[in-house]
């Protein structure tokens, strides 16, 4: 069965799902994934279940385990790296009438979500009869900020459609969420089971914050939420925190025709440096500057950074309506891996999941770097920039490999090798040939002369050492990196050589 028979349908500038197929979940949480390439949220339902695998992640924000081998060998890196589920921001709960909403139970005659490429939100829009036969529409939009780097914000309205009725939400920060974990490797999935230490929290009124660390690669991150409520007279409300939980409660009787309007304005910070204190200052000042600009203005910021990169970044097809979506998809999730990076890595899945441990490879350079070089360039000198940060620890791999210049990894999240895999680990070289290439072409597309004192040169002649100390001149005047044999240095076969 095809996709747009399970429920997608096509439009040039959106993509749209019908009706919900449970064993799709994990598939469409990730094409509905909502990133600025600082923060990441997963497409899974407000209401938490059913889900596929609930996810929110920080670039570059991830907890080290142990990588023992049953053998030895020379260069194997001793820890891997993988990135950590923060805390979930993106929980709403709904009972109408003591029903929690749960779109595996009752009926949902219609329920549809869209990925908005020009918006940058993703609406949703259900219509559900509980099992008691009390009926409403609920819809919601949900976006990460491009214009606001640290903040996330969630528009959540219910609306009765058989007269008055009783509603409670639950909006939430939940940390250590249980997962499942997909992976066939025991070591990435003890690693992963509750990484989050909690170092404070704190609520009043309609807002909380919680701050967790992590064991081993010692980072702390923080989490805060706050709102706004449109309801009727008779609005209770209640707000609890604990360690991993915060919780605000809204209970009110709902008339016909008046509907409940909860907006959620969420914020995120890390840092491997900072104190207690000064992560905590930083979400609450980037949570005031959310709630400054309102939920209107962040729509407004979000058309407007959209409305930019769509003039330099569209591609029109005429004829092929399927191929015309599927390219801006592909741009958009590009620029949402992107974007707000900011001296990050950018991992090979974005941060639409936790696929490859979220992992940078050599796939930023070659294939993302390529389009936001001339879509986005300030984004692609970023990561360059997140390349040129690692360079210290690249000159000392290649020294541990034996050689010189700067070996950079074949996968990674800090710019240390973490490969478990030792082919790739210790020979995939090619690497820096891919940061040289997306140097030299950024280079040549923004002519960007502080970048090169700053950087660029030093990135290539980096990797250009590695290369001379990989390789050698072979007696036909050609550059051959690979053993010192007469064989691997004889020259190709021409024609009338036989």
């Amino acid at each position: 069965m095809t996709d747009t028979e399970r429920g997608y349908a096509q439009d040039p500038w959106e993509l749209r799902w019908h009706g919900l197929a449970v064993d799709q979940l994990q598939r469409t949480e990730s094409t509905f994934a909502l990133s600025n390439g600082h923060i990441g949220m997963r497409g899974t339902l407000e209401e938490a279940e059913p889900r596929g695998l609930p996810g929110t992640y920080l670039n570059g924000f991830y907890e080290e385990h142990e990588l023992p081998y049953a053998e030895a060998g020379y260069g194997y890196p001793e820890a891997g790296q993988t990135v950590v589920n923060v805390t979930d921001g993106k929980i709403i709960r709904l009972l109408v009438e003591d029903e929690p909403l749960d779109m595996r139970y009752g009926h949902a005659p219609s329920h549809s979500r869209v990925l908005d490429f020009r918006s940058g939100t993703l609406r949703r829009e259900t219509e559900w009869t509980s099992p008691t036969g009390r009926r409403v529409l609920v819809r919601t939009e949900r976006l990460v900020s491009f214009a606001q780097r640290a903040a996330a914000a969630i528009r959540y309205e219910v609306e009765p459609l058989d007269g008055q009725v009783q509603l409670v939400v639950q909006s939430e920060l939940l940390a250590n969420e249980p997962i499942e974990a997909d992976t066939g490797d025991p070591r990435v999935a003890a690693a992963l089971e509750a990484p989050l230490l909690g170092e404070f929290h704190r609520a009043e009124d309609y807002r909380a914050v919680l701050v967790h660390r992590t064991t081993r690669s010692g980072l702390r991150m923080a989490a805060a939420m706050d709102h706004e409520i449109e309801a009727t007279d008779g609005l209770r409300t209640d707000i609890t925190v604990e360690q991993d939980l915060a919780r605000l409660t809204i209970a009110v009787d709902v008339p016909l025709g008046q509907p409940l309007r909860l907006t959620k304005f969420l914020s995120y910070g890390w840092s491997a440096q900072r104190s207690l204190p000064a992560v905590h200052a930083q979400v609450e000042a980037a949570l005031a500057g959310a709630r400054q600009t309102g939920w209107e203005g962040m729509l407004t910021e979000q058309r407007q950074f959209l409305d930019q990169f769509w003039s330099s970044a569209d591609v029109e097809i005429d004829g092929d309506p399927e191929l015309q979506q599927a390219i801006r998809f592909a741009l958009f999730h590009v620029l949402q891996a992107g974007a707000r990076g900011e001296s990050r890595a950018i991992p090979g899945k974005g941060l639409t999941g936790p696929g490859y441990d979220g992992h940078a490879f050599w796939d930023t350079e070659t294939f993302v770097l390529q389009v936001l070089t001339y879509t986005l360039p300030d984004a692609a000198r970023d990561a360059l920039r997140w390349r040129h940060t690692t360079l210290d620890t690249a000159r000392d791999r290649a020294a541990q490999l034996g050689l010189r210049g700067a070996a950079f990894p074949w996968r990674s999240i800090n710019g240390a090798e973490c490969s478990a895999y030792w082919p790739a680990g210790t020979a995939a070289f090619h690497v820096n040939a891919d940061i040289a290439d997306a140097v030299v072409r950024y280079l040549q597309a923004t002519h960007d002369s502080e970048f090169e004192r700053q950087c660029g040169t030093e990135l290539l002649t980096e990797t250009a050492r590695l290369w001379i100390s990989l390789g050698h001149h072979d007696p036909h005047g050609g550059f051959c990196r690979c053993c010192r044999t007469a064989a691997c240095c004889t020259p190709p076969a021409t024609a009338g050589s036989f």
